[in-house]
């Protein structure tokens, strides 16, 4: 049965295509399925999943209302029919049914009950979100520290019944029960705020700054004042003390508020009258008290917050964002968070993000089979093994009279296991890394094989994890104990820089390596670079995991600018997790944008007739480079405002720009545009997005014999998405060669055999020479996309590569652009095509940029 919607709440007249794309998103919510949604940027997608799935969820809710009231209505009927019948009638039947009206009776009185708990609790729910909107003090808002306090004392003083251990062991203990507390810390014995997790629709993207215009979207959107919106974030992202936020890496961040959490319990407990340790005063987290997380907690509820915004709220109310948005999720109706807060069990779980019945949207998902196989690998170098094996062994020495004999067995297995990791490597542990001798060679082992070769495959790593690591924390009380010895370090040298020198724990790491190593034999490998000391563990099968999310969720939503080539990516996450095809349902729609706003060009030649191959045999032959230079030259003479050329790699831009410079070609792109180039650092991108940006408006004002400029960048690389080259940013998008990946690389290589093996062979290829088209061209996809972000905007794309004409390769473009692609053999055709577009837009005034 067709489900959908005549019309959707916007914040101004939609597009007939978001209209389309809000009708099928409805349809694949009501109905449970996995949809894969494709909508260039531009067509304002982001809004078009906020009104289509907020739309589904408010409908939803009021569904649900109404059929429980409907079900409460029949209960109490049929139990009011049911007595009138028992009182006028009797049986003379030898059937004891007394005892079938009883259970029968029972069981709509239990129906009936639960359906009037539920009833309250959702109007209980309603009038207190209610009150928060209305900014009315609640009642019970202040009163909360005093019960909190009980609580957290008689949770220490249970753990302390034990007379015959002794204090160190009391210490472990205590650690365990502070990291608990600390992420269940605004849980009372109030009803009222054991709160279970309502309807509500997940959003995850890859960056906090996507996830942050999100946001600002749902801002904009008519349901931003009816909306209860979380963003969560990692402590690194939502920390606002500024003491911690200084350590500057996330375990280290991580570390110290675990123990200042740790230190306030202790502080509690010294207030009652315990005599405390010997030691110097501890420091506790002033923004984590409970009544302040409380108040958060309802001023995060009433009004959307982006992260900055919480960021603020949070110094101003002097509370933790942190903790506060945790204690928010399950009362909120959509959740905004990254990736690896959704995808990583471990992390989802601790986060407090329960997936049973609940939507999921993935967007900015063309790379999701590679995001989810980056989450579930693990790495580490011998560097850290050998550290991690003298910390713990410390950590051993130091506590060893306070330890119980079960937990030295178990520290010894991981320092036994380490030990086998280091001689895999070919390496000693207790000697220095880079004395040792170097092995060359790189090693690829499946997961059994490589337990075997480190003499580890009696080791029981699973009873290992669950039984010790998870429950006994040892990886955050090694990291603390680790961290409090720098500090003392630091303190008795006197100097700050020797403390920030110091650095984390690896047991983390090592933990989550020891975690990899638990996953099917079939679904990874093991790589073991010898030359640049590491192991690695690689995931092979990222539907493994992904498996776990499609089988929780009500419906999944994989969303966007670029999905092509779906069927691929069908076959590998969505058939090989279990998914059947009558569950998939795909929508793609076209661009805003009329058909002579984009111009898409293949060139098979440059102007001198020279042949554009540019494989690996041909790409650095300086006739190939001197050609790419001339088609540039020409392309800058003709195109007013900005250029970006995007090269496949970082090496081969080095290469041909100082190939350029020799031959005087540099300087002659110089003479028509200011040349700028990617940099090297995430952290100057900015920087370098703002100067090319000014250098163009001013030549729109006053050349000066300027066109504009010129940016070279890489794909894949820091320039190549997310980031926005609209209006007159990229009037073309100049695309040399073929970003092909290293066919060389082990990794691929082993991942290629493992799909040619487990995936069907379709077209004539096999499935991994699939998967190295699939990589390249998706890079491609990512790079053109950048230049045309709105319905007015225009761009040329030129394709400089005689492989990009093959029929294969053209259609894995997006339709959009595929449609509109002509290719040229020649030259001269193609320029004129350039100057037709120059002339006939020279009339418009330049747009506003960046």
């Amino acid at each position: 049965m067709e489900t959908g919607r005549a019309q959707f709440p916007f914040p101004y007249q939609p597009y007939n295509i978001q209209e389309q794309f809000m009708q099928a998103l409805y349809s694949a919510l009501d109905q449970g399925k996995v949809g894969i949604f494709e909508s260039p940027t531009g067509t304002g997608k982001s809004l078009s999943l906020i009104c289509g799935a907020l739309s589904w969820l408010t409908d939803y809710e009021e569904k649900r209302r109404q059929e429980a009231a409907s079900l409460l209505q029949e209960g109490e009927a049929s139990l009011s029919t049911a007595a009138a019948q028992s009182t006028s009638t009797s049986s003379s039947s030898a059937e004891p049914d007394w005892i079938t009206d009883f259970v029968q009776k029972k069981a709509e009185r239990d129906l009936v009950s639960k359906l009037k708990e539920e009833e309250l609790k959702r109007k209980k729910r309603e009038e207190r979100l209610e009150l928060i909107r209305n900014n009315v003090q609640l009642k019970y808002a202040m009163k909360r520290k005093s019960c909190e306090d009980d609580e957290a004392f008689k949770l220490l003083q249970l753990s302390k019944e034990e007379k015959t251990e002794t204090q160190g062991d009391e210490e472990d203990t205590d650690l365990v029960v502070a990291e608990y507390e600390s992420d269940d810390e605004s849980k009372t014995r109030n009803d009222e705020l054991v709160e279970e997790h309502v309807a509500k629709i997940y959003y995850c993207s890859r960056t906090h700054s996507q996830l942050a215009q999100f946001v600002h979207e749902v801002q904009k959107s008519p349901f931003s004042k009816d909306i209860s919106l979380v963003t969560l974030g990692s402590r690194q992202n939502l920390c606002v003390n500024e003491e911690v936020r200084n350590l500057g890496s996330i375990q280290r961040i991580n570390d110290r508020c675990m123990e200042m959490q740790k230190n306030k319990h202790e502080k509690q407990h010294q207030e009652e009258g315990v005599k405390r340790k010997r030691g110097p005063a501890k420091s506790v987290c002033p923004y984590n008290k409970a009544s302040a997380l409380q108040q958060m907690r309802d001023d995060v509820l009433g009004t959307v917050h982006d992260i900055e915004q919480l960021l603020k709220l949070g110094r101003e109310t002097h509370s933790c964002p942190y903790y506060s948005t945790r204690l928010a999720v399950p009362a909120a109706q959509l959740v905004v968070l990254p990736y690896q807060m959704l995808l990583h069990e471990a992390t989802r779980r601790a986060a407090g993000v329960q997936l049973k019945g609940q939507v999921v949207i993935i967007d900015e998902a063309h790379n999701l089979s590679d995001t989810l196989s980056c989450i579930h690998s693990a790495e580490l170098t011998g560097a850290q093994l050998c550290r991690a094996h003298s910390q713990l062994t410390q950590y051993a020495d130091r506590y060893k009279s306070r330890l119980k004999a079960k937990n030295l067995m178990y520290i010894k297995q991981i320092l036994f296991v380490i030990e086998g990791l280091v001689r895999v490597l070919g390496g000693k542990v207790g000697q220095n890394p880079q004395s040792q001798t170097t092995q060359t060679g790189t090693e690829m082992l499946t997961i059994n094989n490589f337990l075997f070769k480190a003499q580890i495959d009696n080791i029981n790593l699973f009873k290992v994890l669950q039984r010790y690591f998870e429950k006994s924390m040892i990886s955050r009380k090694v990291s603390v104990d680790c961290e409090l010895i720098s500090f003392s370090l630091a303190d008795q040298q006197g100097s700050a820089e020797e403390e920030k020198v110091l650095s984390a724990s690896p047991m983390m790491q090592v933990e989550g390596f020891f975690m990899a190593l638990t996953n099917s034999n079939t679904d990874g490998r093991v790589v073991v670079h010898r030359q640049e000391s590491s192991v690695k563990f690689l995931l092979l099968n990222p539907a493994v995991h992904f498996a776990q999310v499609l089988k929780e969720c009500r419906a999944v939503i994989i969303a966007g600018g670029t999905m092509q080539p779906v069927s691929d990516f069908k076959q590998e996450l969505l058939f090989s997790a279990g998914v059947g095809e009558e569950r998939i349902t795909e929508f793609s729609c076209g661009h805003v944008i009329p058909p002579e706003n984009i111009l898409p060009l293949v060139l098979c030649s440059g102007p001198s007739g020279q042949e554009l191959d540019f494989t690996f045999q041909n790409r650095d032959s300086p006739r190939m480079m001197d050609e790419t230079g001339r088609i540039l030259s020409n392309i800058c003479n003709v195109v007013p405002g900005g250029v970006v050329c995007f090269f496949p790699s970082y090496e081969y831009s080095r290469r041909i720009i100082s190939h350029w410079e020799a031959s005087g070609a540099l300087a002659r792109l110089a003479n028509k545009k200011k040349i700028f180039q990617e940099p090297k650092k995430a952290n100057q991108v900015e920087q370098v997005l703002s100067e090319f940006s000014r250098c163009i408006q001013r030549c729109a004002v006053d050349s000066g014999g300027l066109t504009g400029a010129l940016l070279f960048s890489v794909v894949g690389g820091k320039m190549s998405e997310g980031i926005n080259f609209s209006d007159d940013l990229g009037r073309c998008v100049v695309m040399v060669g073929m970003p092909y990946p290293n066919i060389k690389s082990p990794e691929l290589q082993e991942k290629m055999a493992y799909l040619d093996k487990h995936l069907p062979h379709s077209g004539g290829r096999s499935p991994g020479q699939a998967l190295i088209e699939n990589l390249c061209m998706k890079a491609v996809n990512q790079s053109i996309g950048r230049a045309i972000r709105h319905r007015g905007d225009y761009s040329s794309m030129v394709l400089c590569d005689r492989r990009y004409s093959r029929p294969a390769t053209l259609s894995k473009l997006p339709t959009w652009i595929k449609d509109r692609t002509s290719t040229h053999t020649t030259f001269g055709p193609a320029f004129a095509a350039l100057r037709k577009v120059r002339s006939k837009y020279s009339f418009m005034r330049p747009h506003s940029i960046y």
